[in-house]
């Protein structure tokens, strides 16, 4: 079911007084529902010695949500120097981040030195010569390539640009134990959004059998197998939760009989970010226009630069109208402002009838919602709030403003004359 129940019984209720005091649009966020879904992650892993998440820091990118993070004892999956500062403003350190990065500059590598440090997850083999300073634990992200089918989100392993292949993978952690590695770990990220749990059960049998062949050519063993993210979330009502009892079962098992036969197992730990807090977020907006053309249209004041998954995946987000739960229903699409005729929260989507002034609850945008906004249009991005366990709501992000739309055109002036060679 898309955005809990209890989110929705506690937000409901309050949201009027919400918009009133913010003004809309705003993306508001669980702390209640974030905990909690923190707190399942780790009773259903408990069973595989040293288990952590790493939260996917680019899919909600706020430093409140973050320190919730640090709070429940989770890292941080970083892929840029701004989400490292992120994490390491909460408290972050060393060990606690994972930079997990692809076509890294060389000052990308030097800031994931700072600061203690980080577990560096290299994409690529040819990276080991593009390291400044190779740091003793190394990790490897796997692309299996034909040996796994993608699933729908993140398509065919093979034409995806991550990863070193099943040729590369010994020779990888070879060159970097030679460069002076000492100490290992192996990722892979193979699908997204995915519900079906036997996905991720055959992720983390992939995960260990790469590991036992390269424990058997190098002698070497593995700290931890990071089995990547990609934990779906129902977005349409009819569809099923992700079985996580059952997932968490059948992959503690298989650690365990890993066990078994070596005499120890590697850690294992993930970097879950849309099942963290994906559920657990809401855009709200209000109707502001209505339009019958050759279809029916109503316009409200959020655009596709505060939630862009519907133009850009085509994806479903379920909708509530505030208030219209009595109502007579009609065929509408959901519309936007930008000049583009995809900035569109629904196409043909049987809904209350909405009037002007009502406000609509848009499900499961704490992830990947408010994080791939942009400014296209002068469009700009909205506030964040977020519902604290006490029944509070606090501002956690400031809406954009027009002087921070101009900010990047006020410079000192530079300009050269190059000199032809020609």
């Amino acid at each position: 079911m898309p955005m809990s129940n209890d989110f929705k019984s506690r937000l409901q209720p309050i949201v009027e007084e919400i918009a009133a005091h913010y003004g809309t649009p705003f993306h508001i966020y669980d702390e209640i529902g974030i905990r909690q879904t923190g707190r399942d992650l780790k009773a259903a892993f408990a069973g595989i010695e040293g288990f952590q998440e790493y939260y996917a820091v680019k899919s909600l990118p706020n430093k409140s949500i973050l320190q919730l993070m640090q709070d429940m004892g989770f890292g941080f999956d970083c892929s840029s120097i701004p989400e490292l500062i992120l994490s390491r403003e909460v408290g972050a350190t060393g060990e606690q981040i994972m930079f997990t990065s692809n076509n890294t500059t060389e000052e990308e590598f030097n800031f994931a030195a700072l600061d203690g440090g980080c577990i560096l997850n290299l994409d690529d083999i040819l990276l080991l010569d593009k390291v400044p300073k190779l740091p003793e634990l190394v990790c490897f992200r796997y692309n299996p390539g034909p040996r796994r089918t993608g699933n729908v989100i993140i398509g065919n392993p093979v034409e995806a640009k991550y990863g070193v292949t099943h040729d590369q993978v010994v020779d990888a952690y070879r060159m970097a134990r030679e460069k002076g590695a000492t100490r290992f770990g192996l990722h892979t990220m193979v699908a997204s959004n995915e519900l079906d749990y036997s996905y991720m059960v055959e992720t983390s049998r992939m995960l260990l059998e790469i590991a036992e062949k390269v424990e058997k050519e190098l002698d070497i063993r593995f700290e931890f197998l990071n089995i990547g993210g990609g934990f779906g979330i129902p977005y349409r009502p009819e569809q099923e939760p992700l079985d996580l009892q059952a997932m968490a079962q059948e992959i503690t098992a298989l650690f365990d009989q890993y066990k078994s036969i070596h005499g120890y197992a590697p850690k294992m730990v993930m970097e879950s970010g849309r099942y963290m807090t994906g559920p657990h977020g809401a855009l709200v907006t209000q109707a502001i226009n209505h339009k019958d053309t050759y279809r029916k249209y109503v316009g409200v004041d959020a655009c596709m630069s505060a939630l862009m998954r519907p133009a850009l995946y085509d994806a479903y987000h379920h909708i509530d109208v505030v208030g219209g739960e009595s109502r007579s229903t009609e065929v509408i699409d959901l519309v936007g402002s930008l000049c583009e005729n995809n900035d569109k929260f629904a196409v043909q989507r049987e809904l209350p009838q909405i009037e002007e002034g009502d406000l609509l609850i848009i499900h499961d945008t704490g992830a990947h919602g408010h994080a791939m906004g942009f400014q296209y249009n002068g469009r700009l991005r909205p506030k964040e709030l977020l519902l604290r366990s006490d029944g509070s709501v606090e501002l956690i992000r400031r809406a954009e403003t027009n002087d921070d739309y101009f900010a990047t055109m006020d410079f000192t002036a530079d300009k050269i004359s190059p000199q032809s060679k020609g």
